[in-house]
């Protein structure tokens, strides 16, 4: 889990997944843009004591609750306290948002599937600030509200636990599938069937939220987005910028760090 904070905007990643909470309210624009653009993550957008409307190039739709399909061009428009919840389409959670927008675009979700909402999403600003866990914990919850609740965790199969252990001790380098494999001791087809099975995220899927979560954690203390971007394996800042666009609609150096 990893926090990055920018001008107006907190945002909490952890696998899979990432929370954006951001204010609308004055003269700086939101993280995400008016213009028509698109990212890969399924979009849950959330208007947390404001107001918005969501648009693609052939319909709209106001809030308080909308579902955005993941590569769809869209374009948002808010007011006041906002939070977006990003989810990887590959993800178990993915696919039942996918199930919910039933081939849509976009999707209006009956606020009263979610009627306290805004009123939780409120701590996000008290001030002292909720550490991440708390954060994340608020996404999962409305996310288990929405969908239903995930089955209760089980321990982690100890040989999925091992490559992702030797996975997380080389993000800053190649990760294949195939050496993964090798460290679980299981053929590549197995070791992607369980791998997904026990994580809710397919391998190449999970390597890349990882090193989204260590260049962001890297970003938030300070490093320069090339540091970043070369500490979580990334080849340098504009292939970082590129994957963060595709995976949020937005520049990872449009995020000026406070």
């Amino acid at each position: 889990m990893v926090t990055t904070v920018a001008k107006d905007c907190r945002i909490v990643v952890w696998e899979g997944t990432s929370l954006w909470a951001f204010d609308a309210s004055g003269a700086a624009p939101a993280p995400q843009s008016t213009r028509l653009h698109v990212h890969h993550a399924i979009q849950l957008t959330i208007a947390a004591g404001g107001h918005y409307t969501l648009q693609t190039e052939a319909s709209s739709l106001p809030g308080p609750l909308v579902l955005v399909a993941p590569d769809v061009p869209h374009a948002f428009l808010p007011k006041g306290r906002h939070a977006l919840i990003f989810v990887e389409p590959e993800s178990r959670t993915g696919a039942a948002l996918l199930h919910e927008l039933n081939g849509k675009s976009m999707a209006a979700v009956d606020p009263n599937r979610l009627p306290d909402v805004a009123e939780r999403l409120a701590a996000i600003w008290d001030t002292p600030r909720p550490p991440d866990a708390c954060v994340a914990e608020l996404g999962q919850d409305i996310l288990a509200q929405l969908l239903g609740p995930a089955a209760p965790p089980s321990p982690i199969d100890q040989r999925i636990a091992r490559a992702i252990a030797w996975a997380e001790d080389r993000l800053d380098k190649a990760v294949t599938m195939p050496e993964a494999a090798s460290v679980a001791c299981l053929s590549e087809s197995r070791f992607s069937h369980l791998f997904a099975e026990e994580t809710g995220l397919p391998f190449r899927s999970w390597v890349l939220w990882r090193r989204m979560m260590r260049a962001m954690q890297a970003r938030g203390a300070g490093a320069s987005l090339t540091d970043a971007a070369h500490l979580a394996g990334f080849s340098d800042s504009a292939h970082f910028s590129r994957t963060f666009m595709r995976m949020f609609g937005v520049q990872a150096a449009s995020l000026a760090m406070v």
